[in-house]
């Protein structure tokens, strides 16, 4: 089943001039808005204005020449969330090169691997990161420069080394803007890698305008006199979106935390800052309802809440609206789209589903053989739009794989109702066929999740003595006895809930579940304890 309208990718990228710079296009408007003045970040060390970052970004992008960087070269990022990031980012872009954010949780050996797959010339990298690459740095050919982002404490010999606000300070920010187009490369976004080698998706100068211009302004509706906190941080493609694309368009204001988002640190960003516009993940928003540190409803001024990352579960979705009175807004994005393609809105929030498509973004549900499912049948989600990247860099069969034509195939399954809405059934590789039947993991773990005592859930495939594949459970408590009783008493709770034969033959009870940066559960470390 197909959805779309006759809203067409290329009629949203026409709305961006040929010439085009998208740095320079985020900075411009606030400056000529008049809002030079208007603190766009907050750190550890402070506020700063939209002019002081446009300075610092004129101040990065004159670094970069200085050092040799050449445009389209790429310049790797590993930072925390500080005024860094987006300085470096946005200077790495306005100068014509291309910025190479990654994840500051990746091992040594993604780190290898994405230095010699990106050729990276220059890495501007934190101090408290810089260890992960300390021994990588003589393996790494192309590398010329690294920028240290705090005290340079170490150097590796024919490779030079910076403290990033000393050299900032000595650039001068001579204004200059790369002649790019908007078809030009501007970033890459690296996948997890969990399922094999990172992969780098490619993104152009237009594609983070179209992500404010179909998703952020007319789903988020943010304004100058939002201030925003995203608990993704920046180097992944949700939270670029949430904390510098979207609300920078709009002249808002972003809070930057460097560290893990704690829900103590969190409830602490909410109230002191007043913030009115909170995007966060499935796994977090349950772990804050837990959390003795959720604040009451009267102490925030929440407006809008946003989740992506996973499916966020019904329960869990109505508990945060009864506490605050403020729905999360579900959606579907990914690294590949950039960002959320479908979604729930403001006025119309169906828990327990992702939505409906965005305006601007085709979807269809296709079966095994590529062909579109009849309606209300499972099947692969393909979404067309005119975010997508263009390419997995160096990586021709999985871009053949994943981006078929003008369509991108997102590897989660789905079902549309009449009504448009789409309700996740789980991934691709996740899915689990019991007795010749399909069961959605994430059903199953839905059905869980309204039982009292447990907090997280996660469902997988497993073989019983016979080698038939059945769902097997992993429980995280937030009360109860963990033992035979309580596992009795789950399995009966999703009998009750959904047809037998998808209740969970094994529950194993756990502290807590294998998780990416973003929160995302990893299953397949659990069906696999050795991956």
């Amino acid at each position: 089943m197909a959805s779309a309208g006759t809203d067409h990718a290329a009629a949203a990228a026409d709305t961006i001039p040929r010439d085009y710079n998208f740095a320079a296009d985020i900075l411009a408007r606030n400056l000529t808005a008049g809002r030079a003045g208007k603190p766009a970040f907050i750190d550890a060390r402070g506020a700063w204005t939209y002019g002081q970052v446009a300075e610092r970004v004129d101040r990065f992008g004159a670094l970069l020449r200085v050092l040799g960087v050449q445009r389209e070269q790429r310049v790797l990022i590993c930072l925390l969330d500080t005024i860094d990031w987006p300085t470096a980012f946005l200077g790495t872009i306005k100068a014509g090169a291309v910025a190479v954010p990654v994840n500051t949780l990746m091992t040594e050996d993604d780190y290898r691997f994405i230095l010699a797959d990106s050729r990276a010339q220059a890495l501007v990298v934190s101090e408290a990161l810089y260890p992960k690459f300390a021994g990588l740095l003589g393996g790494a050919p192309n590398l010329k420069q690294v920028i240290v982002s705090g005290k340079v404490t170490s150097r590796h010999p024919g490779i030079g080394h910076h403290a990033f606000e000393d050299a900032l300070e000595q650039a001068h920010p001579d204004g200059i803007t790369a002649a790019t187009t908007r078809d030009d490369i501007a970033f890459w976004l690296y996948t997890s890698g969990s399922t094999g080698k990172p992969k780098g998706a490619v993104h152009i100068h237009a594609n983070p305008r179209l992500t404010d211009e179909l998703y952020g302004g007319p789903i988020v509706g943010l304004t100058e006199h939002d201030v925003c906190f995203s608990v993704a941080k920046l180097f992944f493609a949700y939270g670029l979106g949430n904390a510098l694309t979207f609300p920078m368009s709009a002249g808002a204001t972003t809070i930057l935390l460097a560290d893990r988002p704690t829900p103590d640190a969190v409830a602490e960003i909410l109230r002191k800052h007043n913030v009115t516009v909170f995007y966060g993940v499935p796994t977090f928003y349950a772990g804050f309802l837990a959390s003795p540190a959720l604040p009451a409803r009267e102490d925030l001024k929440l407006r809008c809440c946003v989740s992506a990352g996973e499916a966020l579960p019904l329960d869990v979705g109505r508990r945060w609206s009864a506490r605050f009175g403020v729905d999360i807004l579900d959606g579907l994005g990914s690294t590949e789209m950039l960002h959320i393609f479908l979604s729930n809105r403001a006025g119309d929030v169906k828990y327990g589903a992702s939505g409906k498509r965005v305006p601007g973004y085709d979807l269809k549900i296709v079966d095994d053989d590529g062909a579109i499912a009849p309606p209300g049948d499972m099947g692969e989600l393909c979404v067309r739009g005119p975010t997508s990247a263009i390419m997995y860099w160096n990586n021709r069969a999985q871009s053949r794989a994943t981006f078929q034509g003008e369509w991108t195939r997102t590897g989660d399954k789905y079902i549309e109702d009449e009504q448009g809405v789409f309700t996740y059934c789980g991934r691709r590789d996740d899915m689990l066929k019991v007795s010749g039947m399909y069961v959605s993991p994430f059903e199953v773990e839905g059905a869980l999740l309204t039982h009292s005592d447990v907090l997280e859930a996660a469902v997988v495939a497993w073989r019983d003595q016979d080698g038939l594949v059945k769902p097997k459970a992993f429980i995280v408590l937030k009360g109860g006895a963990a033992g035979d009783a309580l596992a009795r008493a789950l399995q009966d709770h999703v009998k009750a809930a959904l047809a037998p034969y998808k209740y969970p033959r094994w529950i194993e009870f756990c502290a807590d579940l294998p998780k990416t940066a973003t929160g995302k559960i990893q299953r397949f470390k659990l069906r696999d304890p050795k991956a």
